[in-house]
This record gives structure tokens, C-alpha cells and sequence, in this order.
């Protein structure tokens, strides 16, 4: 029997427009509200429990909305070309995954969301993957964290919020370990942190990925922060993008000299967080943001105890 192909982007356009809900509609965990954009027809926010959730525009794969995913996709451009491997743990509406996948065409990614109702209105709502592309997992993200495979995604993104906080059992030292364990040498995680000033938690979620990553993470520039100036000088609530790069494993042949070069592969395959390429894209986008690494990162939460 002959395989069926998947709709390129131009056949999807040609395909009948989703009907969208007028109102709130009953999910697992409360109720979800689509609010069209007037301006752009094609836009709309999906709203869970109130909150402004996940923006896509039905007719722009690639289109973000939202500062801290644009930034997010910034680190993601890092990563060597083509296809990657991703988790994203919080999926609402997949926006980020819908992004990467108009990038980067074959990447296999799996969204995980507790609320199992949510993730079957969005399928049939938004022109998302499908599996294997995309597969979508009602299940804890925690829990579904500690099930994965070692050492086999490229990125691992935590955007899961109850209301405005993101649940305690999706941060500390424990959640940022699993979260290195299951990415391969050189990925990425990227962890959405929303906070008022003084940043305290920002500072507590830095200490935290510090500790997972290594005690040379920051020094080296494997771990950094990413953020719009106005919420980093602390004037205002708003979203932190904190950047972190898995360690290569230990040479089990003994440390490797100093002076020695890294090897071919690991040069092609370095993330480099601190280099030209992130700070010219973040600096490119409609709402500029810095990273903010190193010395003045570690200043930043030398006082800050990790998250339990």
C-alpha cells in the first residue's frame, strides 16, 4: 500500500480553515478561550485559565509572537542545520514547536502537557505536525521528563506555568539534572522563568542550572540569561530566558590537557552563548534583548541558594 505524504506548506494552505470556539470551552485543568487578533485576521491567542497561553498566525508557520520564544529560537538557530530532536515540557499551543518545525523540516519533537482535553482541541484547532513529527503527551511534565531517553535530544524547554508560576516540582537542582540528563552533549535547554523584582527566583533558577550543568558552567559561558534590559534592571514583571549548553561526557582515557585543541567534532558542534551570532540576533528583534553571562551573571546569583 503506498505511503501517504504529508501536506507540504502550500497544500495546507488550500485546506478547509479550522473552525475556532467563541468563548471559554471546558478543558481538564479549567476552561480555554481562542481570542482572534482584529488587526491580523490570522492571529489568535489561545488563553488558558485567563492567561495569554501560546499566539500563532494560522497562516505563518514560523511566526512568534511572544518576546521570550523569539529569544528561545535564538539559541535554537545555534545548533548545528537541519532536522533536531526536542521536548518541549508545557505545549498549550505549540507555538515553539510549530516554529522550529517550519525551520527546520524532519525535526522529531514531542510536547508535553498535563492537560490532556487542551492538547486535543489544539490539534484540531491549529495547523500543527503531525506525529511522528510532533507527537503531543498528556502526562505530568516531570514525570515525563524522568521517562525519557539519556543523552538524545538536542533541546529540552521548560514553559509550564500554573497561572503565573511555574510549578514547584518543575524547578531545582533535581529538575535541572534530569533536565541535562536527557539532552545529548552540546544541547540546549531553555527555561522560561517569569518573575518580579528583585528577580529572587531568577536568581534561585540560575543557582539551580549552575549546579546541574557544573561548577564551571557559568565561567565557561555554558549557562546564561536572556532578557528584555527593562525587566534585567528590574523595573517591571516579565519573562527571564535562562540558556544552558550540556557538558560533554568525561574523557574516560583521563582530562585532557588544557593546551590541547577540543577535537573536530566538538568544534563544529559548540553552542557558543556568549558569541557574536546570539547577541546581533537578539539584538535584531522588534523588542531588543541581552545576555547577560559570565562575571556579571555570577555576581548576579552569588547570594542565591538553588531551588529544593
Amino acid at each position: 500500500m503506498a505511503r501517504r505524504s504529508r501536506p507540504s506548506h502550500r497544500d495546507r494552505s488550500s485546506l478547509a480553515a479550522p473552525t475556532l470556539p467563541e468563548g471559554d470551552v471546558a478543558i481538564d485543568t479549567g476552561t480555554a478561550r481562542v481570542e482572534r487578533d482584529p488587526d491580523h485576521p490570522g492571529r489568535v491567542t489561545l488563553h488558558v485559565n485567563g492567561v495569554p497561553s501560546s499566539c500563532l498566525d494560522l497562516d505563518d508557520p514560523g511566526f512568534l509572537a511572544f518576546e521570550y520564544l523569539q529569544q528561545m529560537a535564538a539559541v535554537v538557530d545555534l545548533l548545528h542545520p537541519g532536522p533536531v530532536t526536542a521536548v518541549h515540557l508545557g505545549a498549550a499551543g505549540c507555538a515553539l514547536p510549530r516554529q522550529i518545525e517550519h525551520v527546520r523540516r524532519g525535526s522529531r519533537q514531542l510536547g508535553v502537557d498535563i492537560d490532556a482535553r487542551l492538547l486535543t482541541l489544539v490539534r484540531e484547532w491549529f495547523d500543527l505536525p503531525r506525529s511522528p513529527t510532533l507527537r503531543l503527551r498528556a502526562e505530568d511534565a516531570g514525570r515525563a521528563l524522568a521517562g525519557l531517553p539519556p543523552d538524545r535530544a538536542d533541546v529540552v524547554v521548560r514553559d509550564a506555568f500554573d497561572g503565573d508560576t511555574t510549578p514547584a516540582h518543575l524547578t531545582g537542582t533535581a529538575f535541572a539534572a534530569a533536565c541535562v540528563r536527557a539532552l545529548r552533549p552540546g544541547g540546549v535547554v531553555l527555561v522560561n522563568c517569569a518573575d518580579r523584582p528583585p528577580l529572587h527566583t531568577v536568581r534561585r533558577e540560575v543557582a539551580s542550572f549552575a549546579a546541574a550543568l557544573g561548577e564551571d558552567a557559568i565561567a565557561t559561558g555554558r549557562l546564561v540569561m536572556i532578557a528584555e534590559p527593562a525587566v534585567l534592571k528590574g523595573r517591571r514583571y516579565g519573562n527571564v530566558v535562562l540558556a544552558g549548553v550540556a557538558p560533554a561526557p568525561t574523557d574516560q582515557d583521563g582530562p585532557q590537557d588544557p593546551a590541547d585543541p577540543p577535537p573536530d567534532d566538538a568544534v563544529d558542534d559548540a553552542v557558543d552563548l556568549r558569541g557574536p551570532a546570539l547577541a546581533r540576533a537578539l539584538r535584531s528583534l522588534a523588542v531588543p534583548a541581552q545576555v547577560v553571562a559570565g562575571e556579571e551573571l555570577s555576581r548576579f546569583s552569588s547570594t542565591a541558594v538553588p531551588l529544593p
